[in-house]
C-alpha cells in the first residue's frame, strides 16, 4: 500500500480501454532477485543489505535486457514446476479405418505448412459433412499422429452443436487459458478480453487446438491464434466458411471401406464367409461409420449372430422406419442401427442409456452409471463397458485427474432422449444419486481446498490435495454447472443450494471461473430462500458477496453481508456472524469509510478469538493491519501482523503466510520512509533493506506455487517500497507487475499499477512522465467506475506536483479529489486533500 488511506486490492471485471502490454521475460528476474535476497542470512549490517539488495537489483536488470524483445516464446509462464502441456484429445478409436486418402491429405497440408518460409496466421484445417460419417474419429486419429510436431500442448473441446446445450467461446477460452497454466484471478470480462489473453499467451507456442461439432462460425473464430506455430482443427456437418487455409467435406465410405470396419468389429472370418450379408449391411447402414460401428460392435457381443441375420434384421427395421414419419435430426440409417442394437441390449443396459441421455453435462466420469442404476461404482462401470462394446458409448479421454471420462455421441443421445418417458419416475430418483454424489465430491473438494471456509479451524490440508481438488474442478467444471441447473429445474432445492455452496468455496479459493461463479452464486441463492432455510440462505449470501466484491460491486457484496449478519445473528451462529462482520468490514474499507469498517473488523477479530479459531482471527487481523497502515499507523499494523505470521508459520498455511509477508513488507516499508523523513538515516536503510527482503520471500513463495497474479502484487509493493538510492529497481519492479497483471487480464489491477508506476517516475523526479501515468490511472478508474481508486490517484498527481514546487499545476487536481471526496463522504480523503491544497496556498 502506497497511500494513506489505500483500501485492500479490489479486482474488477470490466475491462474498458485499458492496453495489454505485450509481456517479456517469463518471471526470471522477479525470481532470480527473490533468490538472491532468501538466501541472505540478514543479521548483518546495513550497509551490507543495501549493497546485496543493489546486487539483486542489478541482476533483475541485466535479465531483464537480455531477454526483452524476444517473441519467439510465450512471456510469462506460471507454475512451471508443477504445469506441463496439456493433452486434452480424446483417444482415436481403436477400430478406427477406412480413412487412408483423408489421413495422406491432412499430412499433406501439414507438411506443406511446415516447409513453408511465410507462414502467416495460424493453420486452419475444417472438415465438414452429415453426422455419424466419422469427422471426430478421424481428426482424433491425426490429432494423435501429429502430436509431435505441437510441444506446447494438444486442446479440445467439443462445442456440441449437434445438441441445444452449445458451448459458447468464452467457457471454451476460459478451459484453455487455465490448461495453459493461466490463473485467471481476476475476471477478465467478455469475450473480447479473453481473446487478447488468448492471442497473448498462445504467442509463440506450438499448440494443436480441436473443435469438434462446431455449430456456427461465430462458435470457432475467437478460438483460432494468431500464431503461426498453431494449427486449428475443426469439424462440423456444415461448411462454415472460416476463410480456412483446408477445407475438407468428408465423404461417405466406399463399400470396401465400409465392409472394413464391419470386419474389425465383428471379425475378419465372419466377414469372408459371408461377404454378401457383410455388403447388405453397409448398404443398410448408408456407409455411414457410426452406423456401420453400432452394427459391428453388436455382432461383435453376439457371436452366435450371422451376418445374414443381422443383415435380416436391420432391413426389417429401415422397412418399419419408412411407414413411420420422423423428424430430420436422425438418420433413419443411424436410428435402424441403434434400436437393433438398443433391442438386443439387457434392460440395464437400455435404462443406463437412457439415463444417461438425461443428463445435460458434455461427459460423465464412470462412477456415475452406478448411481443411474443404483448399483455398485463396480457393477455401474460394467454396464457402461458394454454399452461402449456396443458402440452406443464412448471414452472422451482421461481428465486433469487420470479418472476416464465417457459420453454419448450426439447422435445416439438424440436417440435415447426419445425413450426417457419409460423412466418416469424412476427417472428423478436416479438424477438426485447422481447429483448427491456430485454434492459429496464437490463438498470433499472444496473442504480439501479451502478447510477454513467450512468450520471453525479447520482440518489442516495438503499440498498435493490442494492441488487435486483445484484440478478436480477443472475436470468437472462444466459437468458441476450442468448438475447445479439439473437441480434447479428439477426444483431440488437442498441439491441445488448444497452443490452451489461447494463450487463457490472451490471458485473463491482458486479465484477462478467468475462468470460462472457469479451464475451459480444466484442460483444458491434462489434455492436458499425457496427451501426456507435460514441459516443456508446467509451462506449463500456470503457466497454472492465474495463474487460481487472481486467483481467489483463493492455496494451489492455489502448489502449481501449485511444481510447475512443479521440472519446469522438471529440464528446465534456466532461463527457465521463473525465472517459476516470481517465481509462488511472490508467492504466499508474498500469504500474509505474507515471509521465504520474498524468496528466492524475489530468486532469479527473479537469473535473469532471467542470461537478459539485462529486461522479467522489471524486472517481479519491482517486486514486491519491493513487499514491502520491507511491511516498511517503502521506501528500497530507491525504488531497485528505478527502476531498474525505467528499463526500461520505454526499451522503450516504458507499461503496466507506469504500474503502476510507482503503486507509485512509494505509496513516495514512506511516506517522506514518516516524515518528518512526524521533524519534518521540509518535505521530508514536498513528497513528499506527489511522491506525488500519480506516482500522477495513473498513473491518467491508465490512464484513457487505458480500464483502469479500474488507475485505481482509483491512486486508492485516492492516498488512502492520509496527507497531513495534504488529507484530505478523500484520502477522496474511496478513495470514488471503490469505486465504480468496485463497479460492475466487484470484491468483493476493495470490501473492500480499505473497509479504506483506514477510515483516512482515521481520519486526520480521525472514529472511529465509521472503525470501521464497519474491520468491514465485516473482515465482507467473513471472507465472502472472506481471513484474512491480515481480520487486518489487525482490526490498523488496533486501531490507529485507539490514535492517538485509545481504548486499552481497542483490545484487542479487537487480539487477534483476533494470533489470527489465530497461526493463520496469521505472524510478522511477529504482532510489530507485539504492539507495538501494549503500547500499549494489555495
Amino acid at each position: 500500500m502506497t497511500g494513506p488511506l489505500s483500501p485492500p486490492e479490489e479486482p474488477k471485471r470490466r475491462r474498458r480501454g485499458i492496453p495489454l502490454a505485450a509481456p517479456v521475460a517469463a518471471g526470471i528476474a522477479a525470481a532470480a532477485a527473490s533468490v538472491l535476497a532468501a538466501l541472505v542470512d540478514w543479521d548483518v549490517p546495513p550497509l551490507a543489505k543495501v549493497g546485496l539488495t543493489a546486487g539483486a537489483a542489478l541482476l533483475v536488470g541485466l535479465t531483464t535486457w537480455a531477454t526483452t524483445g524476444k517473441q519467439d516464446q510465450p512471456a510469462i509462464t506460471a507454475g512451471e514446476a508443477q504445469w506441463r502441456p496439456p493433452d486434452q484429445w480424446p483417444p482415436a478409436p481403436e477400430h478406427f479405418t477406412g480413412r487412408v486418402d483423408d489421413l495422406a491429405e491432412l499430412r499433406q497440408v501439414f507438411t506443406a505448412r511446415r516447409k513453408a518460409k511465410d507462414l502467416g496466421p495460424s493453420l486452419v484445417v475444417s472438415v465438414y459433412g452429415r453426422g455419424g460419417i466419422g469427422k471426430s474419429a478421424l481428426l482424433a486419429r491425426f490429432a494423435q499422429e501429429a502430436a509431435q510436431w505441437f510441444p506446447d500442448g494438444r486442446l479440445y473441446a467439443n462445442l456440441r452443436g449437434g445438441v441445444d446445450a452449445e458451448v459458447r467461446p468464452e467457457e471454451v477460452l476460459i478451459g484453455f487459458l487455465r490448461a495453459l497454466g493461466v490463473r485467471l484471478t481476476t475476471d477478465p470480462g467478455g469475450l473480447d478480453e479473453l481473446r487478447k489473453l488468448w492471442l497473448t499467451w498462445t504467442k509463440g507456442r506450438r499448440i494443436l487446438i480441436g473443435l469438434d461439432n462446431a455449430h456456427t462460425a461465430q462458435q470457432v473464430k475467437p478460438l483460432i491464434p494468431a500464431e503461426p506455430g498453431c494449427a486449428v482443427l475443426v469439424s462440423s456437418r456444415q461448411p462454415l466458411f472460416l476463410g480456412a487455409t483446408f477445407d475438407k467435406q468428408l465423404g461417405q465410405f466406399s463399400e470396401a471401406q465400409g465392409v472394413e470396419l464391419l470386419a474389425r468389429l465383428a471379425g475378419g472370418e465372419r466377414v469372408v464367409d459371408d461377404l454378401a450379408s457383410a455388403k447388405q449391411i453397409v448398404a443398410l447402414c448408408d456407409n455411414l461409420p457410426l452406423a456401420i460401428s453400432i452394427c459391428g460392435g453388436r455382432l461383435a457381443t453376439r457371436e452366435q449372430w450371422t451376418l445374414r441375420e443381422m443383415a435380416g434384421r436391420l432391413s426389417d427395421e429401415r422397412r418399419r422406419l419408412d411407414q413411420l414419419e420422423l423428424g430430420p435430426t436422425l438418420d433413419k440409417s443411424v436410428r435402424a442401427s441403434v434400436q437393433l442394437s438398443y433391442d438386443d441390449c439387457t434392460g440395464m443396459q437400455r435404462r443406463l442409456l437412457r439415463l444417461l441421455s438425461s443428463l445435460t453435462s458434455p461427459d460423465v466420469p464412470g462412477w456415475v452409471a452406478g448411481e443411474l442404476l443404483d448399483i455398485s461404482v463396480l457393477d455401474g462401470g460394467d454396464q457402461l463397458e458394454a454399452l461402449i462394446d456396443a458402440q452406443l458409448a464412448e471414452s472422451s479421454g482421461t481428465d486433469q485427474t487420470g479418472t476416464i471420462r465417457y459420453r454419448l455421441h450426439d447422435l445416439v443421445r438424440v436417440f435415447a432422449a426419445e425413450l426417457t418417458q419409460e423412466d418416469e419416475p424412476r427417472r428423478r430418483a436416479a438424477i438426485e444419486r447422481v447429483l448427491y454424489g456430485y454434492r459429496r465430491r464437490a463438498e470433499e473438494a472444496a473442504q480439501e481446498r479451502w478447510p477454513q471456509d467450512w468450520s471453525r479451524g479447520g482440518h489442516r490440508s495438503t499440498g498435493a490435495g490442494q492441488v487435486h481438488a483445484g484440478d478436480w474442478l477443472n475436470a468437472e467444471r462444466l459437468s458441476l454447472i450442468a448438475m447445479v441447473s439439473l437441480a434447479s429445474q428439477l426444483q431440488l432445492w437442498d441439491l441445488t443450494w448444497g452443490l452451489a455452496r461447494a463450487f463457490c468455496s472451490l471458485c473463491h479459493s482458486l479465484r477462478a471461473y467468475w462468470s460462472d461463479w457469479a451464475a451459480v452464486a444466484e442460483l444458491g441463492c434462489q434455492a436458499a430462500e425457496r427451501s426456507g432455510d435460514r441459516r443456508a440462505l446467509g451462506i449463500s449470501l456470503m457466497d454472492r458477496a465474495a463474487v460481487q466484491g472481486g467483481l467489483g460491486r463493492r455496494a451489492a457484496a455489502r448489502a449481501d453481508a449485511e444481510r447475512a449478519l443479521e440472519l446469522f445473528t438471529g440464528l446465534g451462529e456466532s461463527w457465521w456472524a463473525a465472517r459476516a462482520m470481517r465481509t462488511v468490514g472490508m467492504s466499508l474499507f474498500s469504500d474509505g469509510h474507515l471509521d465504520r469498517a474498524q468496528e466492524f473488523l475489530i468486532g469479527a477479530i473479537t469473535a473469532f478469538k471467542g470461537e478459539d479459531d485462529l486461522w479467522w482471527l489471524a486472517r481479519t487481523q491482517r486486514n486491519l493491519a491493513e487499514m491502520r497502515l491507511a491511516e498511517r499507523r503502521p506501528e500497530e499494523a507491525r504488531e497485528l501482523l505478527e502476531d498474525a505470521l505467528e499463526v500461520f508459520k505454526r499451522d503450516g498455511n504458507r499461503y496466507s503466510e506469504a500474503q502476510t509477508l507482503r503486507a509485512y513488507g509494505e509496513v516495514i516499508a512506511a516506517q522506514a520512509r518516516g524515518q528518512s523523513r526524521e533524519g534518521d538515516h540509518r535505521e530508514a536503510m536498513a528497513g528499506f533493506a527489511k522491506a525488500g527482503h519480506n516482500l522477495n520471500r513473498a513473491a518467491e513463495m508465490f512464484r513457487q506455487r505458480g500464483e502469479l497474479w500474488e507475485e505481482a502484487r509483491c512486486l508492485r509493493a516492492a516498488g512502492e517500497v520509496g527507497d531513495p538510492s534504488n529507484g530505478l529497481r523500484e520502477l522496474e519492479m511496478v513495470r514488471r507487475a503490469e505486465e504480468i497483471l496485463a497479460a492475466l487480464g487484470d484491468s483493476w489491477g493495470v490501473a492500480r499499477t499505473a497509479l504506483s508506476t506514477g510515483r516512482a517516475l515521481a520519486r526520480l523526479g521525472r514529472i511529465e512522465e509521472s503525470e501521464r501515468e497519474l491520468r491514465r490511472a485516473v482515465q482507467a478508474f473513471e472507465e472502472l467506475d472506481d471513484r474512491w481508486w480515481m480520487a486518489l490517484s487525482l490526490r498523488y498527481l496533486g501531490e507529485a506536483h507539490l514535492d517538485t514546487g509545481g504548486s499552481g499545476a497542483a490545484v487542479e487536481p487537487l480539487e477534483q479529489a476533494r470533489e470527489i471526496y465530497r461526493s463520496l463522504g469521505n472524510e478522511a480523503g477529504m482532510r489530507r486533500t485539504l492539507e495538501l491544497l494549503r500547500r499549494a496556498g489555495s
